[in-house]
C-alpha cells in the first residue's frame, strides 16, 4: 500500500481490531476474517473504545474504518449471538447497545471515513452508514437482509437508509432483503466513490489526510451543523448554521486561515 507520505505505525492492540496510524489519520480494521468480520459484542465494545480514545486524542483528526481480508467489510451482526437472544428485552438491549456506539460515532467531532472493501450487510451496512464519508471497493456490496432471518434492521437501517437512498428504495432493500452492488450504491447516493480494491485504502488515507490538514475547529462545526441540520426544519437549520458559523468566526483558526489566504501561504491550524 502506498500511503504517499508518513509510514504507518502500529497502535494499541485489541482482540478484534487492528489499529494503525498514518500521521493524524487512524486506521481501524475489523479483524475477524473467518466470520467475514461479523459484528460481535466484542467488536462493538472495542469500536466504542476506539471512538472514545479518538475523541480524547488531539493528534487524531480522522478515523478510517475498514475490514480485514478481501471479502467483507462486515457481513452483519454475529448470527450466533442473535440466536442466543431469548426475549424481546434481550433484543432491545442488543439494538440499544449498537445504537449507543453508532450515535457516539456520529457525534464524534472528527470525521469517520468508511472504506468498504467487501460485503457490508445488515449491521455492516448500518455501520458504514454511520460514517461521514463512505468509499467502496468495486467488489463491495450493500444490503439489509435481516428480513430473511425473521427480524428487522436493528443498528439504524430503518432510519439512516431512507435518509440516504429515499423511502421507496429503502423499503425495497429492507423488505426484499437483496444486495446491491457498489456501483448501484453510488448511483443511489449511499457511497461517495467506487474504486478498484487495491486503491481503496490509499484513497481513504489520501482523503483523510486532506481533511486532517483543515481546521479541526471548522471540521467539527461543519460535521455538527450537517448532522443536526438534517434532523430539523429548514428555518431552524438556518438559525443553527448561523450560530455555528459565528462560533467558527470567533476561532483562532479563522484568523489563521484568512491571514494565510491573504499572505499566500499554507495555514497552520491548531483547532483553537
Amino acid at each position: 500500500m502506498n500511503t504517499g507520505g508518513d509510514e504507518m505505525t502500529a497502535e494499541t492492540e485489541y482482540e478484534t481490531l487492528l489499529i494503525d496510524r498514518d500521521g493524524a489519520v487512524e486506521i481501524v480494521t475489523i479483524n475477524r476474517p473467518k466470520v467475514l468480520n461479523a459484528l460481535s459484542q466484542t467488536v462493538l465494545r472495542e469500536l466504542e473504545q476506539v471512538v472514545d480514545a479518538a475523541g480524547a486524542d488531539d493528534s487524531t483528526r480522522v478515523l478510517i474504518i475498514t475490514g480485514s481480508g478481501d471479502r467483507a467489510f462486515a457481513a452483519g451482526a454475529d448470527i450466533a449471538e442473535l440466536q442466543a437472544l431469548e426475549s424481546a428485552l434481550d433484543g432491545h438491549r442488543h439494538s440499544h447497545d449498537a445504537h449507543h456506539l453508532l450515535l457516539k460515532m456520529a457525534d464524534l467531532p472528527k470525521p469517520v471515513i468508511m472504506a468498504v472493501n467487501g460485503y457490508a450487510l445488515g449491521g455492516g451496512c448500518e455501520l458504514a452508514m454511520a460514517g461521514d464519508i463512505i468509499l467502496a471497493s468495486e467488489k463491495a456490496s450493500f444490503g439489509q437482509p435481516e428480513i430473511n432471518l425473521g427480524i428487522i434492521p436493528g443498528f439504524g437501517g430503518t432510519f439512516r437508509l431512507p435518509r440516504l437512498v429515499g423511502r421507496t428504495k429503502a423499503m425495497e432493500m429492507v423488505l426484499v432483503g437483496d444486495r446491491i452492488s457498489a456501483q448501484e450504491a453510488k448511483e443511489l447516493g449511499l457511497v461517495n466513490a467506487v474504486v478498484p480494491p487495491d486503491q481503496l485504502l490509499d484513497l481513504a488515507i489520501e482523503m483523510g489526510k486532506k481533511i486532517a490538514s483543515k481546521s479541526p475547529a471548522a471540521v467539527k462545526l461543519a460535521k455538527r451543523a450537517i448532522n443536526e441540520g438534517l434532523e430539523i426544519d429548514g428555518r431552524s437549520a438556518a438559525d443553527l448554521e448561523a450560530v455555528y458559523f459565528g462560533i467558527a468566526i470567533g476561532t483562532e483558526d479563522r484568523k489563521e486561515g484568512t491571514s494565510a489566504f491573504l499572505e499566500k501561504r499554507e495555514p497552520r491550524f491548531t483547532g483553537r
